[in-house]
């Protein structure tokens, strides 16, 4: 089916479709986990593998007719081991939560102990937030940053390993903007007698790059997403030790879920394969200090940035300090066409959906070209949206000129409704 096809199809589905592609091309993308993905990319998630049922694994599986899937999947996993040197992969999760629970049913039994990042300071929801999966059928202990440096306090983690003996340590984090010591963490794991997951959704482009200490060495399993800074199709991946291959793979089939999609699995193939080109080093590298340059931008305009700046592809800015939640700031700068999420800050005083910061990252805006002098830019316009939070007049004036600058930088994807 072409896009016209679609257009007359649904014109209501080719509209919204359309409507969506003009809000991503019109605004600034600075959602940490969100990034565009190559023509390539969505080219494969939108082939005739969608229609193909494929539940098992390469020359083991429940239907007939999977030759050229058990090739893409064997692709695949051999493009992400040599991506990152690991010893088994497996591509089938839908998601990185799908992925981490893998590694959970695997090795757990419900009411084990594990000890994770806590999502007030920076964890993330699958490392045993009550409310998930992780935290019902877990017995979650959680470690965190110390108040003066806001930066992962390695020491009490130890001390609280020690003290809690847990099953699992999960490393890895959604909104920590430092390096992270994988090895000391593998180091306090092994200590206590625990098996360590890192959870690299967020890093592992950087890591894929060398631009950050991979884990593979330290942890027994690594999981992650394969959309974020590594730019491939929404969905998960999950990497282990030969040891537990068997049972990661029988936790998320069939314990987890049923026949993959092979169209996102053909789509990670491609993703990996990009990842692997001397470009995507130099694209995560220019990641790495465009997010540095708007970070320092930010905070040079008076906004205090939580750990006091950034070493990856994220950042956090305490507004609250400034006299904003992160819920006003978030739409203060939606105002501009500026997207961001609110987010905790460690030691918050406000709930999850007041916040007192924004996360920020630069992941998509260096897909789209944008590099230093833009990044100056932004976090300039940023500035005045949040000094001007209430005042519609400025923000029509400061939304003028994102849309500007966006026009600079188009989207290589086509309109639906464009004429052919």
């Amino acid at each position: 089916m072409t896009s016209q096809e679609l257009l007359s199809t649904d014109p209501e589905i080719a509209a919204l479709i359309d409507q969506e592609r003009d809000r991503q091309e019109m605004g600034l993308e600075l959602i940490a986990s969100e990034n565009f993905t190559s023509n390539a990319v969505l080219q494969a998630t939108a082939s005739v593998f969608t229609n193909k049922y494929a539940e098992g694994y390469p020359g083991k599986r429940y239907y007939g007719g999977c030759e050229f899937v058990d090739e893409v999947e064997r692709l695949a996993r051999r493009r992400l081991l040599d991506l990152f040197g690991a010893e088994h992969a497996n591509v089938q999760p839908h998601s990185g939560s799908q992925a981490n629970q893998a590694v959970y049913f695997a090795v757990l039994k419900p009411g084990d102990r594990i000890l994770g990042m806590d999502l007030a300071h920076g964890g993330h929801l699958t490392h045993g937030h009550p409310l998930n999966l992780s935290g019902i059928l877990y017995s979650v202990h959680g470690y965190g940053v110390s108040r003066e440096s806001e930066r992962i306090d390695y020491d009490r983690l130890e001390a609280l390993a020690q003290e809690v003996r847990p099953k699992l340590i999960i490393s890895g984090a959604s909104a920590y903007s430092r390096t992270i010591d994988f090895e000391r963490i593998g180091a306090v794991a092994r200590a206590v007698g625990a098996l360590h997951m890192a959870d690299i959704a967020h890093i592992a482009g950087l890591v894929a790059a060398g631009l950050h200490p991979s884990p593979v060495p330290h942890a027994d399993f690594v999981t992650s997403t394969t959309h974020k800074t590594l730019r491939g199709p929404r969905s998960g991946i999950v990497m282990c030790r030969k040891e537990h291959a068997k049972a990661v793979d029988r936790a998320l089939f069939p314990g987890l879920q049923g026949g993959p999609l092979v169209h996102v699995v053909a789509a990670k193939a491609v993703a990996f394969l990009e990842a692997a080109a001397p470009a995507f080093k130099a694209y995560q590298q220019r990641i790495v200090e465009n997010t540095r340059t708007l970070c320092a931008t930010i905070s040079e305009g008076g906004f205090r940035i939580v750990s006091g700046g950034t070493d990856n592809h994220v950042f956090l800015i305490d507004v609250f300090s400034q006299g904003l939640t992160g819920s006003q700031a978030e739409k203060a700068l939606e105002a501009i066409a500026v997207t961001v999420n609110k987010n905790a800050i460690p030691f918050d005083a406000n709930p999850p959906m007041v916040a007192s910061g924004v996360r920020v990252g630069t992941a998509a805006l260096t897909t789209r070209g944008m590099g230093v002098p833009e990044m100056r830019t932004i976090g300039g316009l940023m500035v005045k949206a949040l000094r001007s939070a209430t005042d519609a007049s400025a923000a029509a004036g400061l939304r003028e000129e994102v849309r500007s600058l966006c026009r600079r930088f188009p989207l290589p994807y086509p309109r639906i409704g464009a004429a052919v």
